[in-house]
């Protein structure tokens, strides 16, 4: 039924001033990343694939079970990164305590009489409700947008992350901008700090003299170093876990998965409306900042990228450029583990996207593919031969 419907859509079609090809109602004839790929192979294996026949072969069946093998290995990475974020927090916060519980302790073992324990706790006390008033304060208000506060680049890949549901954040919600009740990492520490504050006031009030709170303290600190061994402990296994599957998928020290096209349904469909583009990329890796759209292809490893998987990246490109509001300098090409293959993104590979985009959507509209080889081999590798009339072969 939906395919009826698209039809009658494209019989509607007609082309637009700016060259893309809309509906009565103006919206663009939906044309795919991979509808780009299989139109850059042949248009009328394109054609072929519009009426329903599916690619078909070993091949096929291969590379679906190699893709199956990436994206797992890419999930793995992103279980372990998020397993060594949290850890680095936790124990960050927990080595915090421990300097301030030690440095206390030291203060009151050497301190003048003048200063007794209870006057100490009195002050912590004081300064845990004053840091618990702006940690409420932090989440009423927006302060962030009130100070005119800049996104950094790793603040930008937080929002990606959310936004397109790449992977659970702990602390800021979906769609975070920072107060008016929404809690981010800066509250979440103010929070935090008060209640190490307040314990720390309620267990000098115990004490009933400066030996007595100089013990408490010391005691209290190396339970707190136990507790930091136990966490730095999973934080070096979770970091050697990190290190080994980033060998396995060729990432480097800083680089990072800001998305993965899972193959279940659950991933982010990429979509410029405006031009009707639309598709999902293996992968988008962090690197140095930038998005950095990444297509894996698997089979025989070509001595130079094929026009047609460049044709479908150059698609990644623009979408990860729309979604991101940032333009990526490069996407990779990856075949094998260590064949890569840098695509430039430039005004002119922009230019020969967009014309391929209108052709595609003309001949949704008016028909007419045919094939643009003639080449033999060509036609022996195509997963449609089988469906064709005008094969080589």
């Amino acid at each position: 039924m939906s395919d009826v419907v698209a039809g009658n859509e494209a019989l509607n079609a007609s082309c637009s001033e700016d060259g893309f090809w809309r509906d009565k109602e103006g919206v663009a004839l939906p044309v795919s990343a991979s509808d780009l790929e299989r139109h850059r192979y042949c248009p009328l294996s394109w054609s072929l694939s519009r009426e329903g026949n599916s690619g078909q072969g070993d091949a096929i069946t291969a590379g679906i079970k190699r893709h199956a093998e990436i994206h797992s290995q890419m999930k793995e990475f992103q279980i372990e990164s998020k397993k060594m974020r949290r850890s680095v927090t936790v124990w960050t916060w927990w080595f915090s305590i421990i300097i301030a519980l030690s440095i206390d302790a030291i203060a009151f073992n050497y301190i003048d009489d003048v200063v007794t324990p209870i006057y100490m706790a009195r002050y912590l006390a004081l300064w845990s409700v004053t840091t618990l008033i702006a940690g409420l304060i932090a989440i009423s208000v927006p302060w962030r947008s009130i100070i005119g506060f800049n996104e950094t680049i790793n603040r930008q890949k937080t929002k990606y992350l959310v936004e397109n549901d790449s992977f659970p954040q702990y602390w800021e919600p979906k769609g975070f901008i920072g107060g008016w009740f929404e809690a981010g990492r800066v509250e979440a520490s103010l929070l935090f700090g008060s209640i190490v504050l307040g314990l720390h006031a309620i267990a000098l009030a115990a004490a009933d003299d400066r030996q007595q709170a100089t013990f408490i303290l010391f005691l209290t600190a190396m339970g707190w170093t136990l507790a930091a061994s136990w966490q730095l402990q999973r934080l070096l296994l979770s970091d050697a876990a990190l290190e080994s599957i980033k060998k396995d998928i060729d990432l480097e020290y800083g680089d990072d998965v800001a998305y993965l096209d899972n193959d279940d349904g659950n991933s982010t469909l990429l979509v410029d409306n405006e031009i009707g583009l639309r598709g999902k990329p293996d992968q988008i890796v962090i690197v140095d900042g930038e998005f950095i759209p990444v297509e894996q292809k698997t089979g025989k490893v070509p001595r130079n990228p094929h026009d047609s998987h460049r044709m479908q990246l150059l698609a990644y490109l623009h979408l990860v450029e729309v979604s991101t509001k940032k333009s990526s300098p490069y996407g990779v090409l990856r075949y094998g583990k260590e064949n890569l293959h840098q695509i430039p993104w430039t005004t002119s590979a922009k230019q020969e996207l967009f014309d391929a985009i209108k052709e595609i959507q003309r001949l949704t509209v008016e028909g007419g593919a045919v094939r643009n080889h003639t080449r033999p081999g060509k036609c022996q590798n195509c997963s449609r031969r089988y469906a064709c009339t005008e094969s080589l072969v």
